[in-house]
């Protein structure tokens, strides 16, 4: 089970990482771009994914990481349950979201860093 805290630390250890206001929610974006939003009230997560990687995330645990029910979904939105996700896989899919939509320059530092 993941806190809200270490939710909001582990997304804010990116590279140029803004936590910013996203209507009812907290969105943690780079250069701009959202790659994940945080609701409080449900705890949850909901991250930026290629269809790919959705559907191996997805297939972990369906109660646990599942595709927004709607068109966000089908362009990649993914829930992740923080009250059932352990940090190793919230870390690995965090990543996975922040590398899908940051520049390939703040990229590369996180490919280099699985390749160590």
């Amino acid at each position: 089970m993941i806190s809200i805290e270490v939710f909001r630390k582990l997304a804010l250890s990116f590279a140029e990482v803004e936590e910013l206001p996203h209507f009812e929610k907290t969105s943690f974006r780079v250069r701009k771009k959202i790659f994940s939003t945080l609701d409080t009230q449900h705890n949850r997560a909901c991250m930026k994914l290629t269809e790919i990687d959705q559907s191996i995330y997805c297939a972990i645990d369906p109660a646990m990481i599942h595709m927004v029910p709607n068109k966000w979904g089908k362009q990649g939105w993914t829930f992740v349950e923080l009250g059932k996700v352990n940090k190793e896989i919230l870390t690995d899919i965090l990543t996975t979201a922040y590398c899908t939509v940051a520049p390939k320059a703040l990229v590369s530092k996180y490919e280099e860093d699985d390749l160590a």
